[in-house]
């Protein structure tokens, strides 16, 4: 099931978007398998505290994040990945590591590898291990208004 606050927000701002239903999958490799979308077009969300406080760092499904590309960026070494049970709490209208890549609606900043910016359409779990939505890049930016930084491997 979607997530409410997504859907209810993506609907409200008329964006045009469609939804995948897949097999459950619950890494971010097997939902893009599972869902015949190629790992470079998927987007995981990858939850990380920095000086203390939750963000979110989206990258493409068949990449890895590095931390101290982070650090770097915001200028602190307090950067870590969230611990699954300090933030399950911030997203009630979702499974447990299913969250869309949407920070704007639960409160934290958004930062985005380029790589998925070059794409024309992003694909990304939407609340439940079973649904993925795929939509226009450029709707994705213009709701989220991500900062677009260099993160991966």
């Amino acid at each position: 099931m979607l997530a409410k606050s997504l859907k209810d927000y993506l609907d409200r701002e008329n964006v045009k978007y469609i939804t995948i239903t897949h097999s459950q999958a619950f890494t971010a490799t097997d939902v893009a398998q599972s869902a015949h979308i190629p790992g470079s077009m998927l987007a995981k969300t990858v939850l990380i505290e920095i000086d203390g406080s939750f963000s979110m760092a989206v990258l493409p499904a068949n990449h890895r994040i590095r931390l101290d590309d982070i650090r770097e960026l915001v200028q602190t070494d307090d950067v870590r990945l969230a611990h699954e049970d300090k933030f399950k709490r911030l997203f009630p209208d979702c499974e447990i590591g299913a969250m869309p890549p949407f920070g704007n609606l639960y409160g934290m900043p958004v930062y985005v590898s380029p790589l998925l910016v070059a794409q024309a359409e992003i694909a990304f779990n939407a609340g439940s291990h079973t649904e993925i939505i795929k939509m226009a890049w450029r709707d994705f930016e213009r709701l989220v208004n991500p900062r677009v930084a260099s993160f991966t491997t």
